[in-house]
This record gives structure tokens, C-alpha cells and sequence, in this order.
């Protein structure tokens, strides 16, 4: 059984709205429990967010495009962005005494606590975030 879903958003924080009900479509497809949905919510929104704000800078004629491919076994969920794109690896470590308090800064670390695997692609214009699904 194989599966596929995309969504387009544009770079607004309203469009983030749009993530529940592609989820819950995968959820619905795919067969997962809430507990790997409310991770699956976190980690995507935070991809979703990223390319938004960061990539694309929150210019509502960039697109974010999230694609999502399953197997029953696996989920596979792609981010891209029109922005200038970054190197993950100079993200500050938000867990770093200096950057605790900050509001900002953790969803790089987030998505690689939450899925099985993160890659960035295309100069960090594009994210894929790899799980493995429940049993």
C-alpha cells in the first residue's frame, strides 16, 4: 500500500492552518495512533514554519510545497522553500547556557529529537523528514 499527498502554502502564518487537515488525511490513509500524530504535528509545523519565516520570509507569493509519501511501514515528508536557503550545521545549539532563553532557535533540534531521520537538500531549501510508523 502506497501513498501520496501534497499541499501548497503560501509564506503566511494562516496558511500553517492548513497542516491538520493534511495530517489528518495521512493519519486517516495510513493508520497511525495520535501519540505518533502529535509528533508528526510537531515536527512537520516546525519544518512548515521554518520555510515559511526563515526560507521564504513570510512574502506570501513564495510557496512552501510539503509532499508525503508512506508505505504502511514508513512516512517520508518534504519541505521546500524559495529562500536563499542555509547550512544547518551553523544553527546555534539551543540548549547552549546562552541560548535557553531565547523564543526562537529550536526547531532544527526539535525535528531531529522527533523524526527517525532529517536531511537537507537543494542548499537547505528542501527538508525530508523521515519515520518509521508505529506498528
Amino acid at each position: 500500500m502506497s501513498y501520496k499527498k501534497k499541499l501548497v502554502l503560501q509564506s503566511t502564518y494562516e496558511e500553517l492552518d492548513k497542516l491538520e487537515g493534511f495530517l489528518n488525511d495521512l493519519q486517516s490513509n495510513l493508520g497511525f495512533d495520535d501519540e505518533f500524530y502529535a509528533r508528526l504535528m510537531l515536527t512537520v509545523s516546525e519544518a512548515a514554519t521554518n520555510g515559511i519565516v526563515h526560507g521564504n520570509e513570510l512574502d506570501a507569493s513564495k510557496k512552501v510545497i510539503l509532499s508525503a509519501t508512506g508505505d504502511g511501514k514508513s512516512l517520508m515528508v518534504t519541505t521546500q522553500d524559495e529562500g536563499p536557503g542555509f547550512n544547518p550545521d551553523e544553527v546555534s545549539n539551543p540548549l547552549a547556557e546562552e541560548n535557553l532563553l531565547k523564543t526562537s532557535g529550536r526547531g532544527v533540534f526539535l525535528m531531529k529529537e522527533y523524526a527517525d531521520e532529517v536531511k537537507y537538500e537543494d542548499e537547505g531549501r528542501r527538508l525530508v523528514l523521515c519515520f518509521k510508523l508505529p506498528k
